[in-house]
């Protein structure tokens, strides 16, 4: 993700969440999105990402930010996977198109179905693999949430930059804890309601107008305030600049 509008600059930003997680293009349905916080999360996620795609025959999407893309941390690479023959293909994937149809009926992969009633019954199958998604592949991680009476919400690049935040705070005596979701979809929703029963406020910090902060407040059903503190253009925040919106936006 790079700084926008437009065609974007090379500069850090985190604005393409709506695009990936909301839109980009028509129909009821979902891409499975991960967010990395470092290099090695970056190589990791490969992965991971063609393992879900594989699974539940969904597109997945690695959402690296402008300064995860531009950083430079060392990395251990995961070893190289063995190419499948076909006939290895075809006996994890029966639904695959390999080309060759010699031993097996062809498979032919479309979503079109001109009878409305068929195209709803594809549908209701699409939305119970998502339900299927979301019950079992929700990642986050969460940093000193046991005793926390604020919670700050971040992916990415920001998540590194609120974990400092986080124990600048505390060192003040301000109990904050971080949580990171993992996957942007499936939305750790669970995970943040469960937390929200016991925060006074939850700041969610992204580099943006404010876009996750709206998944949230969905998460958090009205129960306690959700505020949004960002940088737009490709500025990326000081960790002392999140701890001020902290204190103005909820502690006050």
């Amino acid at each position: 993700m790079r700084g926008g509008p437009g065609l974007g600059t090379i500069q850090p930003s985190q604005a393409d969440y709506f695009q990936t997680v909301k839109g980009g293009g028509h129909g009821d349905y979902r891409l499975i999105a991960l967010a990395p916080a470092s290099v090695q999360e970056m190589a990791d996620f490969v992965g991971i990402a063609f393992d879900l795609a594989f699974k539940y025959r969904n597109p997945a999407i690695i959402l690296a930010d402008g300064v995860i893309g531009q950083m430079m941390e060392k990395v251990v690479l995961p070893e190289q996977r063995t190419r499948l023959t076909d006939e290895e293909v075809i006996a994890r994937c029966p639904w695959a198109t390999t080309g060759r149809t010699q031993h097996r009926k062809p498979n032919i992969i479309t979503s079109l179905e001109l009878d409305p009633a068929e195209m709803e019954k594809r549908n209701i199958h699409l939305q119970k693999k998502y339900a299927e998604i979301e019950e079992n592949e929700v990642r986050f991680e969460e940093l000193h949430c046991e005793d926390a009476e604020y919670l700050i919400v971040a992916f990415g690049s920001c998540a590194r930059i609120a974990q400092k935040a986080m124990e600048m705070a505390r060192a003040e005596g301000i109990k904050v804890g971080l949580l990171r979701p993992i996957t942007l979809w499936p939305f750790p929703s669970k995970a943040i309601a469960a937390r929200a029963a016991q925060v006074k406020g939850i700041l969610t910090v992204e580099l943006n107008a404010g876009q996750m902060v709206e998944d949230v407040r969905l998460a958090v059903a009205c129960k306690v305030p959700v505020e949004h503190f960002g940088r737009l253009g490709g500025i990326v925040p000081d960790p002392d600049e999140v701890i001020t919106a902290l204190k103005e936006k909820l502690i006050k």
